[in-house]
């Protein structure tokens, strides 16, 4: 059984908040936007992280995270990117992969939208954060946290930070 926080578009901020609710989980994933390795480095010494790197992510990031990740969690096929698109319209580069042999879990962030969509043409569970950090032009700072235990996903939250320009 683990548990996962979840988040995206930190955009170079990272806080307490993010940190406090990062101790609690098994792993953290970064579905790219990290924005410095300073927030990347903060987050790998508190938990084991896997995250990519997003269209913003400069050299530094990108030498220590791919543009895919894709791997088991438990007995979950978990493929995260930062661009992804949305069900039933993923990413063209994507949409191929995607078709012949599907995730059960397909992580995005980039749209700083959280969302949590099931493809039922696919079984593909959807997820995308949110934003977890203060650029951009979401309202509520966002991350998501759930459990994967075996076959199953459980006790999914969605953990609200507070306005885009509040500090906590």
């Amino acid at each position: 059984m683990k548990s996962i926080l979840l988040l995206s578009d930190t955009h170079g901020y990272i806080d307490d908040a993010i940190c406090k609710h990062a101790e609690k989980a098994d792993e953290i994933w970064h579905a790219g936007d990290i924005g410095t390795i300073d927030v990347y480095d903060r987050l790998a010494k508190i938990k084991p992280i896997r995250a990519v790197y997003g269209n913003i992510d400069g050299e530094k990031i990108r030498t220590v995270c791919p543009k895919n990740q894709r791997f088991l969690c438990e007995r979950k096929d978990v493929w995260i990117t930062h661009i992804g698109g949305y069900p039933p319209n993923y990413t063209a580069s994507l949409k191929i992969a995607l078709l012949q042999k599907p995730p059960h879990i397909f992580i995005c962030g980039h749209s700083h939208i959280l969302k949590v969509i099931y493809d039922k043409k696919l079984n593909i569970l959807h997820l995308n954060p949110g934003a977890a950090g203060r650029e951009g032009f979401h309202k509520v700072r966002t991350m998501l946290r759930f459990v994967i235990d075996g076959d199953n996903i459980k006790d999914m939250d969605i953990i609200e930070l507070g306005p885009r320009g509040t500090i906590q």
